[in-house]
């Protein structure tokens, strides 16, 4: 999937995946999708909450090698 924006949160534990995935956000426009890394096992059920209770939508997500990987898009 393509991503106008990728932002690395390995290596970060909640919620610091969220604050920098809040950020991120800001710099992009309505439609436009944030791919995220992130290696916080919390990270799919935070992630997927957030973008539901903020109005964008979490379009896919894997996991490979312990690192999560997260696209969402903006609302």
């Amino acid at each position: 999937m393509k991503a106008e924006k990728v932002l690395d949160a390995k290596g970060l534990a909640c919620p610091m995946p969220i604050v920098k995935t809040k950020k991120a956000m800001t710099e992009l426009e309505a439609g436009q999708v944030l791919e995220i890394h992130a290696t916080d096992k919390g990270a799919k059920n935070d992630l997927t909450a957030w973008a539901k209770s903020t109005g964008h939508e979490l379009v896919a997500d894997t996991a490979e090698n312990d690192v999560y990987k997260f696209w969402i898009r903006k609302g």
